[in-house]
């Protein structure tokens, strides 16, 4: 049992002895730093109960554990809340029971499985700050979902198909000339994304003479030469055409190379990727099948449809009057070939939150096909990402690019640290391995830290900040704990845990109780899908220790019992630091 566990056993004796009323939830909440204590239970609900006022309650509880409860030392009351301290050898024991678990926030397996799809870019255009937001949300989750006890298959499902891809194809036939990454200079992706905005810059100049001879501008935007080209590039795609089809494969095949180099140089991996262009005919079988059981019905024009309005959304087509599916018929057809290639128990997609309605249609129509699977179907739904200049538009060319990105925080990184001046003993590949760590330390914790339903303005700058809410100040101060434990083996201090005699200082208390609030974290971030919860999570584990370290003296404490217990709790916070970062995907560095 956990000392939580404990406490609310002890709060329950209490309630059934003096009130005879059984209590089954006990809530417990930490203390508000103004005030003695680190557990607080609520005493309001009571009060109908009881016919007593929250503060009274509160105090015949608080006596009530003192005497009885073996954890409790004593007790404080503000209005209905009872603050709760415990007991030295309580906390004592809470950390030696920490010190003995090497996988101390990892859980064991719960023999679940879940599927994570992530990522999911377009064969047009590099990764920019936005998909960067998905795929260290993706592989975020990923490993909190693993440390949670689940079996966890990551997935990316690429589009590679489509009238946005023909752009592309269009512009580079038009003034590609034969090049190529090689010839270029430029990773495919940059090469295909090139041609996308050249798409978009001669595309609109034809709308733009179109309305000059005056056809209003939405007309003038479906006749205009350009798009009605990539519309039969799409057409011959279908169609199988050779050359159209070499082409396809040949620019995509540049942007894969150029997305495996970025989704290295960011840490991010997948088990299996699946492709637009073999899954976009998948779903029409589901749909036919299930019109002969009424699930979907056809309309004159020969389209298919099912009325949700019972599920409080509208009529969706399915499949249109020709015959061609629409991205919902996809993704019915991908849902199953998903569950018949892993048959996962959960199966979660990162998109933004532009696509909220579309997963909800596709969940409901999934429940309505009767798949068991649909139950266990989440949209993991996340806000855009905007910087101080505005909104990002890749057709005009606006984006912040990753590769660009990433390079600028790894020279940011570097920048910073020489100012500071403490690598001078480090070579060549130490030094860059520091500032790689420091550069993908700052974005993933900043894109991370915020509540992923939330949209957010990102800030290069700010991210990287040695001293703020920062990837950067905790692995600053994880170097700075490595420090400490060098210098304590090299001076031949090991790490004991004193007898019940020792009195704890109040910041020994405060980091172990931070630390042991740490599978607590672990298991509502899993539960929430939210790695922001472990990012705060580190961060005051971080603020805490630095606390700790201002307040007392690891090494010249001149009783030796102090020494070496500081020195434990110093290892058992890097450890956890370590471990914390890691679930979002940031690395260490042993030494700044």
């Amino acid at each position: 049992m956990t000392i939580e566990d404990i406490l609310r056993e002890d709060i329950r004796k209490a309630i059934s002895t003096h009130f005879d009323i059984i209590a089954d939830d006990i809530l417990l909440q930490p203390t508000k730093k103004e005030f003695e204590g680190f557990y607080t239970f609520v005493t309001f609900p009571l009060t109908k109960t009881t016919r007593k006022a929250p503060a009274e309650i509160g105090q015949i509880i608080g006596e009530h554990l003192v005497e009885n409860a073996s954890i409790v030392a004593g007790f404080n009351v503000v209005q209905g809340f009872l603050n709760i301290s415990l007991k030295d050898s309580t906390w004592l024991n809470l950390f030696t029971d920490i010190s003995a678990d090497e996988a101390f926030g990892t859980f064991p397996s719960n023999s679940l499985s879940v599927m994570i799809e992530f990522s999911s870019p377009n064969t047009n255009k590099p990764l920019h700050l936005g998909h960067l937001r998905n795929n260290f949300l993706g592989d975020s989750l990923s490993r909190i979902l693993k440390a949670s006890g689940y079996d966890v298959v990551k997935t990316c499902l690429v589009n590679d198909r489509g009238i946005h891809i023909c752009k592309s194809m269009l512009a580079y036939k038009k003034f590609g000339h034969g090049e190529t990454p090689e010839t270029s200079g430029l990773k495919g992706d940059h090469l295909a994304g090139k041609y996308y905005v050249k798409f978009d810059i001669e595309y609109k100049k034809q709308i733009a003479e179109l309305v000059a001879q005056g056809i209003p501008e939405e007309e003038a935007a479906k006749k205009a030469p350009w798009i009605l080209e990539a519309q039969k590039l799409l057409l011959l795609w279908e169609q199988g055409d050779a050359e159209t089809v070499a082409l396809w494969r040949t620019m995509n095949n540049w942007v894969y190379a150029g997305f495996a180099q970025t989704y290295n140089k960011i840490g991010v991996s997948f088990d299996k990727t699946y492709y637009e262009s073999d899954t976009y005919l998948l779903g029409k079988d589901i749909i036919e099948e299930a019109i002969k059981t009424g699930v979907f019905y056809k309309k004159p024009d020969n389209s298919v449809w099912i009325d949700l309005s019972s599920e409080g959304l509208d009529e969706k087509l399915v499949l249109r009057g020709d015959g061609t599916s629409v991205y919902i018929t996809q993704d019915l057809g991908t849902t199953e070939l998903k569950n018949s290639d892993f048959h996962n128990n959960r199966y979660l997609w990162v998109v933004g939150n532009e696509q909220d309605y579309h997963f909800k249609v596709l969940f409901a129509i999934l429940k309505r096909l009767g798949q068991t699977y649909s139950e266990g179907c989440y949209h993991i739904s996340y806000g855009m990402v905007d910087l101080p200049s505005g909104k990002m538009k890749s057709r005009e060319g606006t984006v912040v690019d990753a590769d660009d990105l990433v390079s600028q925080m790894i020279q940011t990184a570097a920048d910073r640290t020489q100012e500071l001046g403490k690598i001078d003993d480090f070579d060549g590949e130490e030094a860059k391995l520091l500032y790689n760590q420091l550069a993908m330390g700052a974005l993933k914790y900043y894109l991370l830290k915020v509540d992923p339903k939330k949209r957010m303005l990102f800030n290069p700058e700010e991210s990287i900040d040695f001293q703020g809410h920062t990837g950067p100040f905790i692995q600053y101060t994880y170097a700075r704990i490595r420090s400490i434990i060098r210098k304590a083996e090299q001076a031949g201090i090991q790490p004991t845990i004193p007898g019940d005699s020792y009195h704890l200082h109040q910041a020994e208390r405060e980091l172990i109780f931070v630390l042991s609030q740490y599978p607590v974290k672990v298991a509502a971030s899993a539960n929430e899908f939210a790695p922001s919860l472990i990012s705060q999570y580190v961060f005051e584990l971080a603020k805490v220790y630095n606390q700790f370290y201002a307040e007392v003296s690891i090494f010249s404490d001149p009783d030796p019992e102090a020494v070496r217990l500081r020195v434990g709790l110093s290892a058992a916070v890097s450890e956890t630091i370590r471990k914390a970062l890691g679930l979002m995907g940031i690395g260490v560095p042993e030494r700044m």
